[in-house]
């Protein structure tokens, strides 16, 4: 810059401050706020102000007292009938490729190569069993639960959730985003244990962690929808059977969430007192989804991880369902004097040995529950032209088949109900208490969160069963 220019924006600066006065340095601040505001206002106005008007007028619908709470229902309700509907074909279609199909070819080569019975029933029938249950069962829904509820969460929509919510988790003295971690754990318990993390409070975040079992994973509606087909649907006639079946499975869901409220307020004033913490939620426009990334996404960073830590556990336990109904103690299984040994108990709380035992050895997943339950039955029973043998987990595809074999283990509507209830208060499955332990890095608060559960179950069951006989169910 040369003198001469120097020298002229020197007077013009002096000219300025004379006919600004003395408050100079003011106004002309005042000045450049002015302009930046009518900058902005219409820059706004031009570019996102059909948009802004758009989101406030939905926002009012989806947020509303009247409307927030059935459209969150709704939406729920969607994506888990089409999680359930649309898992059934491949589910299907894995189920007789790895099942149906594989197994069979693997029996036959451990044959020929001269495997002794006992290193192919532990290999096959249990390790590789156990494992290929997990991924039939497993995968389908979680590759469609996880891409739609991040779907929901790119549009926009699941901060709107948290907000319809939040007055009611500080009255639980939880967070509000405890909301879309619960929803989360309808996918998958262990995913929305990671899903956490976006809460910044240490004391809350660890309520939500402790109380997502709450939350019906995918791995447990199998289980409920076919104990209601069975038995809850039996109750009405048969046009209506279906649909009472359905509103029991959809009551025992948010049973769960009633008592996640409920242990998150216990715990709150109790071993985790403390304020609950005001956050500002702010609520992102809506934008269109970005399809094909958030597939990506939700394949790679949830489906494939959760189901990879699910197929690592499942591989023990399915040698140990193999061991427990194989290894002869005197004239009889280690599985039947494990039965007999629970059934006091399990009787007690509306259960029975077999079921207990089944959630004991069956603990590192949920989609392996029902068929070890049948394996142990007719083990137990001496059923031996059911099945495939001591230690081969299996499903029947009829249900009047299945209700048959349970019914014949001593099963009544009280037991189906109390399985139901106790399949929703249960301990979490080793994938999610091992997602817990890396969360919180604490063994104590693993354990907290994998006792609770169970001990509440207990507890439900007994009290169901002592008010079922009182009415002389």
């Amino acid at each position: 810059m040369s003198t001469e220019e120097k020298q002229d924006i020197l007077e013009l600066a002096k000219r300025l401050r004379w006919q600004l006065g003395d408050n100079f340095h003011d106004k002309l601040t005042e000045s450049i706020y002015t302009d930046a505001a009518r900058i902005a206002s219409r820059a706004i106005a031009n570019e996102a102000g059909q948009d802004y008007e758009l989101d406030r007028k939905i926002d009012r619908i989806v947020t509303s007292k009247t409307w927030g709470f059935p459209i969150m229902l709704g939406l729920l309700a969607i994506i888990l009938w089409i999680t359930i509907e649309g898992a059934n074909y491949p589910s299907s279609l894995l189920f007789t490729l790895l099942i149906d199909n594989l197994y069979p070819f693997l029996k036959g080569l451990a044959t020929d190569i001269g495997f002794p019975w006992w290193l192919s029933g532990l290999l096959i029938d249990g390790v590789y069993l156990a494992m290929a249950w997990v991924i039939s069962v497993m995968l389908p829904p979680m590759a469609i639960f996880f891409p739609l509820f991040t779907l929901l969460e790119d549009f926009g929509y699941l901060p709107r959730v948290a907000f319809n919510l939040d007055a009611l988790f500080k009255k639980a003295g939880a967070h509000g985003k405890q909301a879309l971690t619960m929803s989360m754990g309808w996918g998958c318990n262990a995913a929305g244990v990671v899903a956490t993390r976006i809460i910044d409070s240490p004391r809350e975040r660890l309520i939500a962690i402790l109380t997502n079992n709450f939350s019906l994973c995918n791995g447990r509606w199998p289980t409920q929808i076919l104990i209601a087909t069975i038995f809850v649907g039996a109750l009405v006639p048969a046009s209506l059977s279906g649909t009472v079946a359905a509103l029991a499975v959809i009551g025992v869901a948010l049973l769960g969430v009633a008592f996640m409220f409920l242990s998150s307020w216990l715990l709150s004033r109790t071993i985790l007192k403390g304020e609950v913490s005001t956050f500002t939620l702010e609520l992102p426009p809506y934008r269109p989804p970005r399809f094909w990334q958030t597939i990506y996404t939700s394949l790679i960073d949830r489906t494939l991880i959760v189901l990879w830590r699910a197929i690592v556990f499942a591989a023990p336990a399915g040698a140990v369902i193999w061991l427990v109904a194989n290894i002869q103690i005197g004239d009889n299984s280690l599985a039947n004097h494990l039965i007999d040994w629970l059934n006091p108990f399990g009787l007690l709380v509306g259960l029975n040995g077999v079921i207990l035992l089944a959630y004991i050895i069956a603990i590192p997943a949920n989609e392996i529950v029902i068929p070890t339950i049948l394996m142990l039955t007719v083990n137990y029973l001496g059923m031996h032209d059911v099945g495939a043998g001591a230690g081969v987990m299996f499903e029947l595809d009829s249900d009047m088949a299945t209700a048959q074999i349970l019914m014949a283990g001593g099963w009544t509507v009280l037991t189906g109900i109390n399985l139901m209830l106790f399949s929703l208060l249960h301990n979490p499955c080793s994938t999610t208490i091992y997602t817990i332990y890396k969360e919180t890095n604490s063994w104590k608060w693993t354990a907290v969160a994998s006792i609770m559960p169970v001990i509440m179950g207990f507890i439900v069951t007994f009290l169901v069963t002592q008010i079922w006989r009182l009415l002389g169910g």
